[in-house]
């Protein structure tokens, strides 16, 4: 099983889209480069930092691609079909996990899933999470809101978010102290219609071309 160590952040937060930035040199880098074999021969170089201050967690994904296209517009858009990062993190073993899924522009969706098993509205047992908690998250990105037509050439773009434990504990419940604890996640890239889609993962997931196979999900260590 992939892990990862979440290192408590040595400074407050600061220039979060900067991959090399001061307060991301505690972070360790974790590479999201297990493509699904339905992918086309184009595979981003995408790597990932994540930071805790036992108050928020925060992302930064820093993504050389190309192909990108980017018109998914305002929150819980279907964002998987842009060039598209993507963070599913599980606090509690008996709980279900959060799915941050980001388009390269910004567009969020976020859902709460108990029963990730497919159904015709989306999924078995989930909750959307509404503007009201969403509000409290930060993104930020270096790629404009839309990108069409598709920019073929190489493209260097970043996107960070800060999660806050206040989101995190409306669906899961108390988490107590993050140190020492253990939690289950997984990231992802996609760009399902760009000319050349790809779908790729941290921790490798088996089988049928699905993110949301929570037994595949890695180990993150909060220091």
């Amino acid at each position: 099983m992939h892990s990862y160590t979440i290192r408590r952040a040595t400074s407050a937060p600061a220039d979060l889209l900067n991959f090399e930035s001061s307060f991301w040199e505690a972070a360790e880098i974790l590479k999201v480069d297990h493509y699904y074999p339905q992918s086309s021969s184009h595979h981003p170089n995408v790597r990932a930092k994540v930071l805790h201050d036992e108050q928020n967690l925060y992302v930064v994904f820093d993504v050389q691609d190309r192909y990108v296209r980017v018109v998914a517009k305002g929150y819980q858009s279907m964002v998987c079909k842009d060039a598209c990062v993507e963070f599913f993190v599980r606090p509690k073993a008996d709980k279900g996990y959060l799915n941050f899924e980001n388009s390269g522009g910004g567009a969020q969706l976020c859902y709460y899933i108990e029963d990730s098993q497919r159904a015709p509205d989306g999924f078995k047992k989930f909750t959307k999470l509404p503007n009201e908690w969403m509000e409290q998250t930060k993104i930020l990105h270096s790629l404009p809101s839309r990108v069409e037509p598709e920019m073929t050439d190489p493209t260097h773009w970043r996107l960070a978010l800060t999660i806050p434990r206040t989101v995190l504990e409306a669906y899961v419940g108390p988490t107590g102290k993050w140190a020492g604890q253990t939690w289950r996640a997984n990231f992802f890239k996609c760009a399902d219609e760009s000319s050349h889609p790809h779908w790729a993962s941290w921790s490798p997931v088996e089988g049928k071309l699905d993110f949301h196979q929570p037994q595949y999900f890695g180990q993150i260590v909060l220091a």
